[in-house]
């Protein structure tokens, strides 16, 4: 099996009717993210990943978001049980990709709930956002399926945002970073870096030193390039309308089995 895969779903016809809790609506051009979305998969493929595609949700206006509804730790998924109960059926999809791949499967059940976008992976710390769309059981459950695996599992408070991944992520020295209005607690985390930039907060990993990130953070662009990163910018707009951000629009698989 390759070490770098990425699972991603097509978006929905009805990406415009996707939830929002902590901004104002604002009208979706279904068009342009569709040739977003692309973009931002060939970016993907352009630093070495290969794409795997997850079974279209086209009655789920959020399916696109396809990080929310299962975790990979070592080689085991956990499907979900998201918080936002429309946003149920799109594990089915999620569970015939990771199954495919092979790996054994554990899932989320009433009455925890869990989304993927509130679990930060650094190293063998795994950090769940406990807030509006996870909760205790949720948390514990996590606990349960990860910690005989080697994770340490830390609960982290998230009232500000929609998810622990909406406020930080890490650089791949495992530096915690966020836009500092957004974050309930930096202190949670061994090392913080505050960035300028509320998209700044969102890194994906490509490997080697590259970041991808949201073209609307070019000042964060700016800081990591001078710590010497190689930051690959994306356009994703249509998404950020949604709150969402780079690392919710895949599942990145990194050395499986190794």
């Amino acid at each position: 099996m390759p070490s770098h895969r990425a699972l991603v779903r097509r978006p929905s016809p009805r990406l415009a009717e996707g939830l929002v809790t902590h901004i104002e609506r604002s009208p979706v051009d279904a068009g342009l993210a569709a040739r977003q979305w692309e973009g931002y998969v060939a970016a993907l493929r352009a630093h070495g990943w290969e794409t795997v595609e997850v079974p279209p949700a086209d009655d789920c206006p959020d399916g696109v978001f396809v990080e929310d509804v299962v975790v990979v730790f070592r080689d085991v998924a956990l499907l979900t049980r998201p918080g936002a109960v429309s946003r149920r059926p799109e594990t089915t999809g999620a569970e015939e990709a990771v199954a495919a791949l092979g790996l054994p499967v554990v899932r989320v059940r009433e009455p925890g709930t869990l989304d993927g976008g509130d679990v930060l992976k650094v190293g063998d710390t795994v950090y769940v956002g406990r807030g509006g769309r996870t909760n205790a059981e949720g948390v514990r459950q996590l606990r349960s399926a990860f910690e005989p695996l080697g994770a340490r599992v830390v609960a982290v408070p998230v009232t500000k945002v929609l998810h622990l991944k909406s406020a930080v992520t890490a650089l791949p020295d495992g530096t915690v970073i966020g836009h500092p209005p957004l974050v309930d607690d930096p202190s949670v985390f061994p090392r913080f870096l505050p960035v300028p930039e509320e998209a700044g907060a969102h890194v994906v990993l490509l490997g080697g030193g590259r970041l991808l990130m949201a073209a609307s953070a070019p000042r964060t662009a700016e800081l990591l390039d001078t710590m010497g990163y190689e930051p690959v910018s994306v356009d994703i707009s249509e998404f950020e309308k949604l709150e969402g951000c780079v690392t919710c629009l895949s599942v990145r698989l990194r050395n499986l089995y190794a």
